[in-house]
């Protein structure tokens, strides 16, 4: 609040009081501060200098307030105005060229005024945004104006109530000590938060940090420091240095590995480049071959180290496997257009072969011997022919090399059956072993007329009967 130095002299007007009054009181009428008006008005001969002014009767206090609050003064026939304090009274100024009752209302709203402003502080000592400065700015600015004030009132009252103001402000800066002090300690927690996060990572960096991602990380981490900063109450010095220096310490850290990982990687994207460069030059070295097996294996172990070359960046992979596919590209080109080739002629081997099929399978089935031969000569000459052909698809091999076998096999078995017919060392055979079966059947049916057990007799005419089957399959 701003002191006025204003006396009696002056002739202060309620309209120069208005304006002299804070904008806090804007409900109420603006009048001097009393604690700023000289306590001894000054001699006639300054009144006659400059003629005084009549104050504006209206007012924002009530009559029944101002008339209270006028019981507690009196004015003297000069215009002297007195108040009533304690046991006896004290002079708080003059006013001669009024009557006593507008001096005396003059100085009773003064009172009313310097109260209001009490009033306005003890509601300010309860607001939630009040500040310690200002509680101790208004106790002292109120302290001048109620040690002596040139108002008339009840002088004890507005000096008690000023006292359980001082009391309350008192109270209100304890409980804002508190509230600081608890306000300190949230926001170090935070703050702390902070730093344990980008301490945390800063601590888990190993082979498989995503760098980027951790990176964003400490960016957001450094963002949130920077707005806790800004919207949360100042931690002491201390405090905030010591974070900080752990917290940059971290980032630090973070920055230091990045910079030794990037070291690295860019030392093996130069050497995955050099050993593609390698991998190219030989690429295009055997691109024109038409060594197709040999060459296809080649670039199969070209491809199996390029996979194991690493990378060499993205901008240089994309290039360098452009020119590696390029070369792998114009050999399996050509191979296929070579296959492509090979697949016409062998479908027309194929055509021809199955031709071959139909004359060659045309001769079975074979009667005799003499069929045989005729149909193994005629045979013989579509095999020739078979074999002069060449190659055929892949997937039709076996069908047709299967159906030419089946009518070789057919020809061999009337072959096979005619030759063991005239096989005289097969005859001999076969004439021994019946004699041996005859003189086996002899000798079972002497036992079997012999012997008297049924059991016994029932399992020799058993063997009986398999040795008659044989004999019976060989004539």
């Amino acid at each position: 609040m701003a002191d006025e130095n204003v006396t009696a002299s002056e002739n202060t007007t309620e309209t120069n009081e208005q304006a002299a009054t804070p904008a806090t009181q804007a409900s109420k009428p603006a009048v001097p501060s009393p604690a700023a008006m000289k306590p001894h008005a000054p001699s006639p001969a300054a009144f006659a200098k400059k003629a005084p002014q009549r104050p504006a009767t209206s007012t924002g206090f009530s009559e029944a307030d101002i008339k209270a609050t006028e019981a507690f003064g009196r004015v003297a026939d000069d215009g002297t105005v007195f108040v009533k304090e304690g046991e006896g009274e004290r002079e708080v100024g003059q006013f001669p060229d009024a009557s006593k009752e507008e001096a005396l209302a003059l100085y009773a709203r003064r009172y009313l005024d310097l109260k209001a402003k009490l009033d306005l502080f003890a509601n300010r000592l309860k607001s939630s945004n009040v500040k310690n400065r200002e509680i101790d700015e208004s106790i002292k600015t109120l302290s001048a104006e109620i040690e002596q004030p040139a108002v008339v009132g009840d002088i004890e009252a507005l000096k008690s109530q000023f006292e359980a103001l001082k009391e309350a402000g008192a109270a209100k800066k304890a409980e804002l000590s508190e509230a600081h002090k608890a306000a300190v300690a949230k926001a170090l927690a935070e703050r702390t938060a902070i730093v344990e996060k980008a301490e945390a990572l800063a601590n888990s960096l190993g082979d498989n940090t995503n760098w980027r991602s951790t990176a964003d990380k400490f960016r957001s981490l450094f963002q949130q420091w920077q707005d806790h900063q800004h919207n949360s109450v100042r931690l002491d010095k201390a405090d905030a240095d010591a974070l900080w220096s752990r917290f940059s310490s971290a980032r630090t850290t973070f920055n230091s590995a990045r910079r030794k990982w990037a070291q690295g990687r860019d030392e093996e994207r130069s050497n995955a480049k050099a050993a593609k460069e390698a991998i190219i030059a030989e690429a295009e070295e055997i691109k024109d071959s038409t060594a197709w097996v040999e060459t296809s294996r080649k670039f199969n172990e070209l491809m199996d180290r390029w996979k194991k070359a690493g990378r060499a960046g993205r901008r240089d992979d994309d290039a360098l496997w452009a020119r590696f596919r390029a070369a792998a590209d114009t050999f399996f080109n050509a191979r296929q257009t070579d296959r492509e080739q090979i697949s016409s002629s062998e479908k027309e081997n194929l055509a021809k072969k199955e031709e071959l099929l139909t004359k060659a399978e045309a001769l079975v089935p074979v009667k005799d011997e003499k069929a045989a031969k005729q149909a193994r000569q005629a045979l013989a000459a579509i095999q020739e022919e078979w074999d002069q052909i060449g190659y055929v698809p892949r997937d039709d091999m076996h069908r047709i090399e299967s159906r030419l076998d089946a009518v070789d096999k057919q020809i061999k078995a009337v072959e096979d059956a005619a030759w063991k017919q005239s096989d005289p060392e097969a005859d001999a055979r076969k004439s021994s072993f019946e004699e041996q079966l005859n003189a086996q059947l002899a000798e079972l049916n002497a036992q079997i007329a012999a012997e008297s057990d049924p059991k016994k007799k029932a399992k020799l005419e058993a063997e009986k009967a398999t040795k008659e089957q044989w004999l019976n399959a060989i004539k």
